[in-house]
């Protein structure tokens, strides 16, 4: 497995179709999810890898990442990507790390720990929770 640079530009539609330098050597179908916010439209990014589920680490994550999220679950436009665990820490693997940096190491070679998992709100969260 060579290692990925993953350099999001915000219009993909999905983060696995997010260019990456060099080019890897699997074709890999990530699912995100979010988890711990209001609804499935906020909340700390996991992604799925190998069959489990894994935080991003929050170093560089900016909005740019979190538009290929909401875009990806369907939730609208980014609102805030946020880091240092705003949505709790997660559990399991760090997956993700220096997403903007474009200096990925691979999947789950980091140097963060939970507390800087990074969070996404999605312009659909704000629709749903809406009083009206």
């Amino acid at each position: 497995m060579r290692t990925q640079e993953i350099q999001c530009r915000g219009n993909e539609s999905q983060i696995h179709l997010c260019p990456t330098s060099p080019p890897h050597k699997y074709n890999y179908l990530v699912n995100v999810r979010l988890v711990g916010g209001h609804n499935h439209c906020s909340g700390r990014v996991e992604v799925l890898h190998r069959g489990q589920w894994g935080t991003v680490c929050g170093d560089g994550w900016d909005l740019a990442d979190a538009a290929v999220v909401c875009r990806e679950l369907d939730c609208g436009e980014p609102v805030d990507a946020l880091g240092d665990a705003h949505f709790a820490s997660g559990l399991g693997p760090i997956w993700m790390t220096f997403v903007l940096y474009c200096r990925s190491r691979g999947w789950g070679v980091h140097n963060c720990g939970h507390h800087e998992d990074a969070g996404v709100t999605c312009s659909g969260d704000l629709l749903s929770t809406s009083p009206c």
